[in-house]
């Protein structure tokens, strides 16, 4: 069974300024049908409350609409941000964009 997948990688800063332009990314490409949406955070250099806030609103329209999402390449400011507000056990994240295509191609 083939996925649609649909990426999308944002870069800098991720807070109240580009939340509401990163969430609006997020719900077109569900609209566009993608069952899998991949954040991939390789170019984010830091997140605060308001990028993580956005990051779960977008993660209740994905789930919505019956869709997955999932991120990938997070740094370390990221993955403590995670682990202090246990996003870290609601989100599924891969250490890299290709350890996300494994896993895809295995299942």
């Amino acid at each position: 069974m083939s996925h649609v997948v649909k990426i999308i990688q944002p870069s800098g800063i991720l807070d109240g300024t580009k939340a509401g332009h990163f969430r609006q990314e997020i719900s077109d490409l569900v609209e566009a049908g993608a069952d899998v949406v991949l954040i991939d955070f390789q170019d984010v250099t830091f997140m605060d409350s308001s990028g993580l806030g956005a990051l779960v609103l977008a993660l209740k329209t994905v789930r919505a609409a019956g869709s997955q999402l999932v991120v990938c390449a997070i740094n370390e400011q990221i993955r403590i941000l995670f682990e202090l507000t246990s996003m870290d056990r609601v989100f599924e994240i891969f250490p890299t964009r290709e350890a996300f295509n494994n896993k895809l191609a295995s299942t």
